[in-house]
């Protein structure tokens, strides 16, 4: 199973078509939601998918212009909104929202879609030009077409191409990344990786453009045009944002076997009002989602070491305990061992010993017990595989 993302360019008439398909799934999206909402709030129970779905003839004969859209985009509009309070009720994501017109809009094909050279055949919509940039080879199963709100058109296809998911090996290198800000990755190797701030780049002219539409008037057509420029900057800085995560994710996975993370709490971390800006747009969670399913996909193994493991306050050398130190301390000497550290390469190779220990242990258990913050004393590390067979010295590599 996997997905491959195009770049459609629909017509001027296939434009208001979909977006006549957008604002009927909308509408059912919506007006199913303000059912469900309603009846548990007066019963305590929702209603289900399917009870929704046999709702839909009934709206059609209420409003014909319900008809014009695709039966099958219909009803998965009911079903994913079926799903999403599955999963707010399992905790896995928030409550359901209305959507909007004015954000990303959205339609689910579930079949009878299929992919001739660069036209791809939409029911009700015809054939629509795409940009194949990667053939692939497989059965297509489902088709999301979304508009963003710079005006891009887009086709997700969801393939089944019959191949398994490799069983995960661990024989071959090992690495420790230790993420930051100033440095967006720190790896064990010794290797520094600048936080490019793709923001910051970008921020002054999304400052103009935020300003001209703040003295537009509401509901004009130069409103629109100039959210859509606003909208044109931030899809410029999420672009740019993949795209270094994606080329730094690869360059990983394809030179390590084993890759060991830090699990970050991002969502705790950004109620820092000083970091939260730098925290939102370096892309953690989203660098650890890449390394995740790039290394699944060759048979390789990605860990996550516990947040509460003391990564940053143990010898690499020693493992033992080290003086609290202040984020300004970015290189230190070990009192024990007399060793000249840098911060972030030292906090790295405790990583990957950390995820070496967790490997050879085979509980899966990490040293500080799992999510529980750790009291008392430092927990360290004991096993011989996560020991450094030889003493090194970081000095002369230049502080973050």
């Amino acid at each position: 199973m996997k997905v491959v993302k195009l770049r459609i360019y629909p017509t001027k008439e296939q434009e208001v078509a979909l977006a006549k398909a957008f604002g009927c799934c909308r509408f059912v999206w919506n007006r199913s939601l303000q059912l469900t909402t309603e009846a548990y709030r007066q019963t305590g129970k929702g209603i289900s998918g399917m009870e929704l779905k046999k709702m839909l003839p009934q709206w059609k004969r209420e409003l014909e212009w319900l008809g014009d859209t695709y039966s099958q985009c219909l009803q998965s509009s009911v079903l994913n909104l079926s799903r999403a309070f599955i999963n707010f009720f399992e905790r896995r994501a928030r409550y359901p929202r209305f959507k909007s017109k004015h954000r990303r809009q959205s339609l689910q094909y579930p079949q009878n879609v299929r992919l001739e050279g660069d036209k791809l055949h939409l029911p009700k919509i015809g054939e629509v030009y795409c940009r194949v940039h990667r053939w692939f080879e497989g059965q297509i199963k489902t088709v999301t077409i979304s508009r963003n709100p710079d005006g891009r058109y887009h086709a997700s296809i969801f393939i089944d191409d019959g191949s398994e998911k490799p069983e995960p090996n661990a024989d071959g290198k090992a690495i420790g990344i230790d993420l930051g800000l100033k440095h967006f990755a720190v790896t064990s190797d010794g290797e520094k990786y600048n936080n490019p701030r793709h923001l910051k780049k970008h921020e002054r002219n999304l400052r103009r453009k935020q300003r001209k539409l703040s003295r537009k008037q509401q509901g004009s057509n130069s409103r629109q045009k100039a959210r859509r420029l606003v909208a044109q900057v931030h899809s410029k800085i999420a672009n740019s944002r993949a795209d270094f995560l994606h080329k730094l994710s690869r360059k990983i996975v394809n030179e390590n076997q084993v890759i060991v993370v830090e699990n970050l709490a991002v969502k705790n971390m950004v109620r820092n009002h000083s970091l939260a800006k730098a925290i939102s747009d370096v892309g953690w969670g989203m660098f650890s989602t890449l390394l995740k399913y790039k290394a699944e996909g060759e048979g390789k193994v990605y860990l996550e070491v516990d947040r509460f493991f003391p990564s940053t306050h143990l010898c690499s050398a020693t493992l033992l305990p080290l003086p609290t130190m202040g984020l300004d301390v970015r290189s230190f000497e070990c009192p024990q061992c007399g060793q000249i550290h840098d911060r972030d390469i030292n906090a790295a190779i405790n990583l990957k010993n950390e995820g070496l220990r967790i490997m050879a242990s085979g509980t899966g258990a990490s040293a500080s017990g799992g999510n529980v913050r750790p009291k008392g004393g430092r927990i360290r590390s004991t096993l011989p595989e996560a020991i450094p067979t030889e003493a090194r010295s970081h000095s002369s590599i230049a502080s973050r």
